[in-house]
């Protein structure tokens, strides 16, 4: 018998420590074992890395990590009514989880981990979004994680894969396709979750690459590109007024029509922009 075979249902879980969903926390709980088990198969050969989790709630994915083989889980979760569940599953795995009761947006995970390190989560919705620009954005490149297998509202998910063209092309797009590759692998209905949220769910698995794609400078390219999309109707030459007085003249040189929107540019364009701006 397996350790994850020793632990109770879900369910009877959520139904002991009274594990009611609070939606101020983004929580919708994941407990159909087989999909959990899938997520972490997405994650890819577990082996040889620790795993950071963050929101799981009463342990479902957390469950499949373990049972898939991971060196190790280092798992935050806001909610304190959860910390029993997460014990007894720590206790079933000796020595492989690490349970920190905290906020993820303001605890240093790397304190507890070694590298290397994949990051699993399904993500809670009112703090996925920041947490990916943060894991995207890092002082340093290549960043401690060598991939992200990330749940998101399907929305966000696309807005991570999008193309130029797109209505859901954006900002997410150009950070996570600058220094990554980012593809969706899997799709989840509402009924998938207790309790359903309103909106279909996806996740997206991201791996690192040893360099951008193409040069330019990190900060540079987040401000253009956040100016860019702040005003996405707009053409290029209006919503980048102020970036430079020569603002059309930098455009041109990056390939780039002064009456162009935001939506339309590749990501190599708006890095050759970025290396202009960077310029006097």
């Amino acid at each position: 018998m397996s350790a994850i075979d020793t632990l109770p249902p879900l369910r009877e879980v959520i139904t002991t420590h009274g594990l009611v969903a609070k939606k101020a926390l983004g929580q919708n709980f994941l407990l159909d074992l087989n999909l959990t088990a899938k997520i972490a198969r997405q994650a890819g050969d577990l082996a040889d890395s620790d795993i950071l989790e963050i929101g799981p709630g009463p342990g479902g994915l957390t469950r499949g990590l373990l049972a898939e083989g991971a060196r190790r889980v280092l798992a935050i979760e806001k909610d304190q009514r959860c910390m029993p569940a997460l014990d007894q599953i720590a206790q079933a795995y000796p020595g492989r989880l690490q349970v920190i009761n905290g906020d993820a947006l303001e605890i240093n995970p790397l304190d507890h981990l070694t590298p290397p390190v994949r990051v699993v989560a399904n993500l809670p919705y009112n703090v996925g979004t920041e947490l990916l620009v943060r894991w995207l954005t890092p002082a340093v490149w290549p960043p401690v994680w060598t991939s992200l297998t990330l749940m998101f509202q399907r929305e966000v998910a696309e807005r991570i894969v999008a193309q130029p063209g797109s209505k859901a092309y954006g900002r997410l797009a150009l950070l996570a396709q600058w220094r990554s590759n980012a593809r969706i692998v899997l799709n989840l209905p509402p009924e998938a979750f207790s309790p359903p949220p309103k909106v279909s769910s996806a996740v997206v698995h991201i791996e690192a690459l040893a360099a951008p794609r193409y040069p330019c400078d990190a900060k540079v390219l987040e401000r253009i590109v956040a100016q860019a999309f702040n005003q996405r109707r707009k053409m290029l030459r209006a919503a980048l007024k102020g970036a430079a007085p020569d603002i059309e003249d930098r455009l041109l040189a990056a390939g780039i029509k002064p009456t162009d929107r935001a939506e339309t540019i590749d990501l190599e364009r708006f890095c050759a922009l970025a290396r202009l701006m960077a310029q006097p």
